[in-house]
């Protein structure tokens, strides 16, 4: 009997849900600052961008799908690991980084349309108090209403981001693209590629795989090369969508690199684009399309983040978990956009190694598997260089000096060729001693 494929409807369906499931703050408001920091230098960057922000995820789905679960991969490595590293995602995700942002986010696309007067600190915790209080309610009750905001929301972001691109291209009407900025000026593809660590799309995928891969068999699909087979076109479609997109808020932020270069965060400049082509009107509707989009993702990272933390420690209660990640991410959210994404970076330059490593070794993992001994060197000397990297840079820049001259270091790929001289000493580990005897 011939494998079961899905229809090109099935196909499409899988597609779109994968998008949704990716799209969210951080995919609207890097792009456009990458077009307006890389100015003459944005097509290289996003190359790079699209590397970290659309290719790496596409293969963490994969590797997820084929490894069953993102703790069926990282326990290769080993069982504590895997708690360890699935609990830092789920926290990364979530109330350290991702959700926090969903309310600073509409709070940066609201914050034009306020009377001038107004203490701005004072409305932002008001503004946060509310928009978490109402994300909380609703991850309690979520299956009606967030299926009703995906299919209204979705669509009209990316009506209004047609809208918003399409005024940037056609009539652009400002001073034209300036040169990169200092970040860009030397190596764009490189700092386009560590901008993508943002996204979190890879720590994401790391999770959404199974869901995907569950979809597809509900699909009948269950034999291990056709899911692999549909879920790289579902990844295919959904990276294609987001790479138009991508490029084309990197086009909004572009034209006005000359105008406005001290724009810090892509919220900014999403605001700024749409007053200067709409008016008050572009500013109303912007705003109110972030707020929703960004309340419907934060509904879905506290359930999510809730769900998992429930079942990993049951006697603390779903609503519990759940209170405390909205609580926390409230503080956290009153940091401001521009501070969240500051933390964010030594947070995902810790991670982004070892989550690329796994999903190299998870799509390799029938080579991989034949030397086990691989995981524990690849993973472990990969994290012990990037955690080490991105703690003395974020609390003691200038010490150990002797991490400056590893190979790469300069480009901030230090881990690259430790992780490969691993991958050897693990072959060959695995040769002289196999799992089972003494070590």
């Amino acid at each position: 009997m011939a494998a079961k494929t899905l229809s090109p409807k099935q196909s499409l369906f899988v597609g779109v849900t994968l998008f949704s499931m990716f799209f969210g703050a951080g995919n609207l408001i890097l792009p456009p600052l990458v077009g307006l920091q890389a100015g003459a230098q944005g097509i290289p960057a996003m190359v790079g961008f699209l590397i970290t922000g659309i290719g790496l995820p596409v293969l963490g789905i994969v590797a997820v799908a084929l490894a069953g679960t993102i703790r069926d991969l990282a326990s290769r490595v080993h069982p504590v690991f895997a708690h360890i590293f699935v609990a830092a995602v789920y926290l990364a995700i979530g109330p350290c980084l991702a959700i926090p942002r969903t309310s600073s986010t509409s709070f940066e696309m609201l914050q034009p349309l306020l009377p001038q007067h107004l203490p701005l600190e004072a409305v932002r915790l008001a503004f946060s108090v509310l928009f978490f209080v109402a994300a909380y309610l609703l991850a309690m009750h979520p299956g009606r209403l967030t299926r009703l905001l995906g299919h209204v929301t979705g669509p009209a972001l990316i009506v209004l981001i047609v809208a918003v691109v399409g005024a940037a291209i056609f009539n652009p009407d400002l001073a034209g693209v300036s040169a990169a900025q200092a970040s860009y000026s030397s190596a764009p593809a490189m700092q386009g590629f560590l901008v993508g660590y943002q996204t979190m799309d890879l720590l994401a995928s790391l999770t959404f795989g199974i869901v995907i891969a569950t979809n597809i068999r509900e699909l009948g699909v269950t034999d291990d090369a056709g899911l692999t087979r549909e879920v790289s076109r579902a990844g295919l479609f959904a990276g294609v969508l987001m790479a138009l997109i991508y490029c084309g808020l990197a086009v909004v932020g572009a034209n006005l690199s000359a105008a406005m270069p001290d724009l810090t965060n892509g919220a900014a400049i999403l605001t700024a684009s749409a007053s200067l082509h709409f008016g008050v009107v572009g500013l109303v509707v912007v705003a109110a399309i972030f707020l929703l989009a960004c309340l419907n993702v934060c509904i879905g990272l506290i359930s999510c983040c809730g769900t998992y933390f429930a079942d990993e420690f049951p006697r603390v209660p779903y609503r519990a978990w759940a209170a405390g990640f909205a609580m926390f991410s409230c503080a956290v959210s009153n940091l401001g956009l521009d501070a969240i994404l500051a933390f964010s970076v030594p947070l995902l330059n810790a991670l982004y190694p070892v989550a690329i490593v796994l999903v190299v070794m998870g799509m390799l993992h029938k080579v991989c598997d034949r030397y086990p001994r691989m995981w524990q060197w690849v993973v472990g000397l990969t994290a012990t260089v990037s955690v080490v990297v991105s703690a003395r840079d974020a609390f003691f820049p200038g010490a150990l000096p002797m991490l400056d001259v590893l190979p790469l270091a300069s480009f901030d790929l230090e881990w690259l060729l430790p992780a490969l001289a691993a991958a050897v000493i693990g072959i060959v580990h695995s040769r002289l001693r196999p799992v089972g005897t003494a070590a």
